[in-house]
C-alpha cells in the first residue's frame, strides 16, 4: 500500500513539474517580436503616396509585407511605401515580423481605399471586398460579402457632408442593381437602401462611413461607391 501511495505521489509530482515547465514555456515570449505599432487603415487620393508602418522590439528583426495574403517582392522594411497609388493598389496589407529568422508574428490587417474626384463633381471611392457571409435584418439582409469605405480617425473618421448642397447620396458605382448601400453617421444615425441611399438633410452627424453589401457574386477586384454632396 505504501509503495502504491509513493508511486502516486511521484507521478503527481512529475506531472506537476511537466505542467509547470509547459506553463513557463508558454509564458516565455522572448523568442518572439513584441509589436508596438500596428499598420492602420487608410483612404488616399489617387496619385498620392501611402505609407504603412509596423514597429516591434525584442531583438534582430526582419519584416515581410503582404498584399491580400501574397508576399510583396522586396518589401522587407518596417515601412511599406506605396508611391503614386492607384486603383490597383486597393487591398489588405499586413506584415510578418520575425526575430533572428524564427517564427513570425503577423500584424493586424490594414485596408487601403483610394478615391478620385473632380472639381464640383462626385467622389468615387474604391475598396477591397471582404468575403464573409451573414444577415442583418431586412436591409442589408442576407449577404455573401461587403466592402467598407472608411477613413481613420486621423483622416477625419469619415466623409463630411458638403455645406454647399442639400443632397447627400451614396450609390453603387457600377451597373449592379442587387447591392445594398449602408451609411453610418459618427453620432449613430444610419440608413440602408438598394443601390443608392440618401442621407437626410440637415444631416445628424458631421461625418459618415459607408458599406456596400453583396447578396451573391462578391467581386474579386476593388469595388467603387459614388458619393454626391460630400467633401473629400
Amino acid at each position: 500500500m505504501k509503495t502504491q501511495i509513493a508511486k502516486i505521489i511521484t507521478f503527481t509530482a512529475l506531472a506537476g513539474l511537466a505542467l509547470a515547465a509547459r506553463g513557463a514555456d508558454d509564458a516565455d515570449q522572448s523568442e518572439f517580436p513584441q509589436i508596438v505599432h500596428q499598420p492602420i487603415d487608410q483612404a488616399i487620393r489617387v496619385g498620392s503616396n501611402a505609407v504603412f508602418t509596423a514597429q516591434a522590439t525584442n531583438g534582430n528583426l526582419t519584416f515581410q509585407w503582404y498584399r491580400n495574403g501574397v508576399a510583396m517582392d522586396g518589401q522587407t522594411n518596417s515601412d511599406l511605401v506605396l508611391g503614386i497609388v492607384g486603383i490597383a493598389d486597393v487591398g489588405f496589407y499586413t506584415c510578418n515580423i520575425s526575430k533572428d529568422g524564427g517564427e513570425s508574428v503577423p500584424t493586424r490587417t490594414a485596408s487601403l481605399n483610394v478615391f478620385t474626384l473632380t472639381a464640383g463633381g462626385p467622389i468615387t471611392v474604391y475598396g477591397a471586398p471582404v468575403f464573409s457571409s451573414g444577415s442583418q435584418g431586412g436591409c442589408p439582409g442576407p449577404y455573401a460579402g461587403y466592402v467598407n469605405y472608411i477613413k481613420t480617425v486621423s483622416q477625419g473618421w469619415g466623409w463630411a457632408p458638403s455645406t454647399n448642397t442639400t443632397i447627400h447620396t451614396a450609390a453603387d458605382g457600377t451597373t449592379r442593381t442587387d447591392t445594398k448601400v449602408v451609411y453610418v453617421g459618427k453620432f449613430g444615425d444610419l440608413g440602408c437602401n438598394q443601390t443608392i441611399v440618401t442621407v437626410p438633410h440637415p444631416t445628424s452627424s458631421p461625418k459618415y462611413r459607408f458599406s456596400i453589401y453583396f447578396p451573391s457574386n462578391v467581386p474579386t477586384n476593388s469595388y467603387p461607391i459614388t458619393l454626391v454632396g460630400f467633401d473629400p
